[in-house]
């Protein structure tokens, strides 16, 4: 990988885990403190976790929030915050608007350090499993997304992804080369404790790229419980930090010399066929 003399070597990054609840206006005020936490720890980006603003009682109570593309008090609450503390935020995901009014897009949402949002992503794969009386099908809700997005940032491009996605391989390759994949996710206990770990670990070492996974971590006042284990990976796989449950702020830097020294000892991007 050629270092762009632009690009900053090191970068410090921020994944915050929630045990987001069934008010809007509490779980802001959550991810409000950790934000804060995480910039004054360092953090030049922070990632957020899947559905950050609400898990409410039912699958249609984020009908109720969701807002247009641009506008709405969730919006203008990321879009303050990260110019608040001068931050790159990912903002999870958010319920946005589509033509159907019983279904919205599972939409994460990128702001720069002034504030403005730069890209969105629409999540693409919908999850659904049942096993005894744990049943979710996110589709009774949520309208699929058809595109691959990346953004720019100060150490090189980012790949978008939102949970169900990490179990899809090929969205990764066809983001191309990137040096940082979030991966914002609420996975449930029972799948996150047989996959999580392990996915992540692939999805960093076959695209040589750094992952920034943000979590739900612990029981929520739904009665879902999710697994957590919010966590940063380097391209090797190696795990740099971990935070297995609760509420908090996971970080640690990313280095574009890692990136290099293990593109370049193994050049395995340079190796693929397909």
């Amino acid at each position: 990988m050629k270092r762009d003399a632009k690009l900053k070597q090191t970068f410090n990054v921020a994944a915050v885990q929630m045990v987001t609840g069934i008010s809007l206006a509490e779980n802001l005020a959550t991810a409000g403190r950790l934000i804060a936490q995480a910039a004054s720890e360092g953090a030049h980006l922070v990632s957020l976790p899947e559905y950050f603003c609400l898990l409410g009682q039912k699958d249609t109570d984020k009908l109720a929030i969701a807002e247009n593309d641009g506008s709405g008090p969730i919006q203008d609450f990321l879009a303050d915050i990260s110019s608040r503390h001068k931050i790159w935020l990912a903002a999870g995901s958010i319920p946005l608007k589509t033509q159907d009014p019983n279904r919205v897009f599972n939409t994460q949402l990128v702001f720069n350090p002034a504030g403005e949002q730069v890209v969105r992503y629409d999540k693409v794969h919908l999850f659904s499993f049942t096993r005894g009386e744990e049943n979710y099908d996110e589709s009774r809700a949520i309208a699929a997304g058809s595109e691959i997005k990346t953004f720019d940032c100060d150490f090189g491009r980012v790949g978008l992804s939102i949970c169900y996605d990490l179990r899809f391989p090929e969205i990764y390759r066809a983001m191309g080369s990137v040096n940082l994949i979030l991966i914002p996710s609420a996975f449930t206990y029972t799948t996150g404790k047989a996959h999580w770990e392990l996915l992540l670990r692939a999805r960093a070492i076959e695209n040589q790229a750094y992952v920034l996974a943000a979590a739900q971590g612990g029981t929520h006042q739904n009665g879902r419980r999710t697994w957590g284990h919010s966590m940063l990976i380097d391209p090797w796989g190696e795990i740099v930090a971990v935070l297995p449950e609760h509420e908090g702020v996971v970080s640690g830097t990313i280095d574009t010399q890692r990136l290099s020294d293990v593109r370049q000892s193994l050049p395995a991007l340079k190796h693929r066929i397909f």
